[in-house]
């Protein structure tokens, strides 16, 4: 689960005519100029890169010929023991295809021993032995959310590839048969905008509740050409680390959004990111906006 009180603003208030049917937390969080928003303490790890869809609007440009780029156990641990030190209350884990990787749930196991987790997923591959390792590692802390754009298929699959609506359905009711809290992540898109009133309903009737589903609109990042443009300078930040460094948000792992080379120590790259707030808050930069 970042934009600015631009001309891109106005895109995002329209989201305001269906707050009474999706319960997400604001879109937007606007700031008083001079004054720094509150530091989120959330810390986005990229997994992997490759996945087993090619969804057109992937800001990460994932696919299944993507290189992996996998983050490896041992630096997920050193990220969260780190983390854990430095404050941050919770830890997600996104991709590329997180479940791609035979060490995710040693990753997951470690990281929700300690802190609250979420790791998002199509669900297409929970299914067999990857649902068994995940179940055997199930707590309270452990969340798992799932894309889905539409409460049918052609508001899903339009964007995700034809058949990708009935699968991840069918992973969201095993993980729900198996007692994991399920979250739903839209993105909010010209093919679905006008039936999210069916998504929810549709979610109603999974047993997910309002407070577990969010959506965002599209950003023009990776294979996507519409959406908002965003970047460092209209977006709160939160803590996002793949393995070529620290950035300023899980939207994007581009150059432009790289905060520092260097993985660790996390403290560095943390305080170098509050330092960039303080100083666009007295420099009156535009209000930051939170993109879920």
């Amino acid at each position: 689960m970042f934009g600015a009180k631009l001309g891109a603003l106005q895109a995002v208030g329209s989201r305001r005519t269906i707050d009474s049917m999706i319960a997400a937390e604001p879109l937007v969080d606007e700031q008083r100029v001079g004054e720094p928003p509150a530091f989120p303490w959330k810390l986005w790890i990229y997994t992997n890169y490759d996945c087993n869809l090619r969804c057109r609007y992937c800001v990460a440009r994932s696919s299944p010929n993507a290189p992996r780029r996998a983050i490896g156990l041992a630096n997920v641990q050193r990220l969260i023991d780190e983390s854990t030190q430095l404050g941050f209350v919770h830890a997600f884990f996104t991709g590329g295809e997180p479940f791609l990787l035979p060490d995710i749930y040693d990753m997951l196991s470690y990281s929700s021993a300690r802190m609250q987790t979420t790791v998002l997923t199509n669900a297409m591959l929970l299914h067999g032995a990857r649902l068994e390792k995940l179940v055997a590692i199930a707590n309270e802390r452990l969340i798992v959310q799932v894309s889905l754009d539409g409460g049918r298929a052609e508001d899903h699959d339009a964007y995700r590839g034809t058949g990708s609506w009935a699968r991840a359905v069918d992973g969201i009711r095993r993980l729900q048969a198996h007692g994991f809290r399920v979250r739903l992540g839209t993105t909010e898109t010209p093919v679905n905008s006008a039936n999210l009133g069916l998504l929810c309903e549709f979610h109603r009737s999974l047993g997910i509740p309002d407070e577990d589903h969010f959506v965002r609109p599209l950003a023009r990042r990776g294979y996507s050409r519409e959406g908002l443009v965003l970047s460092m300078v209209n977006l709160v930040p939160e803590v996002t680390v793949n393995l070529d460094g620290v950035f300023w948000h899980p939207l994007s792992t581009d150059a432009d959004m790289q905060v520092s080379k260097k993985m660790f120590p996390l403290a560095a790259a943390v305080g170098r990111i509050q330092r960039q707030l303080e100083h666009m808050a007295r420099t009156g930069s535009v209000p930051l906006m939170e993109f879920k």
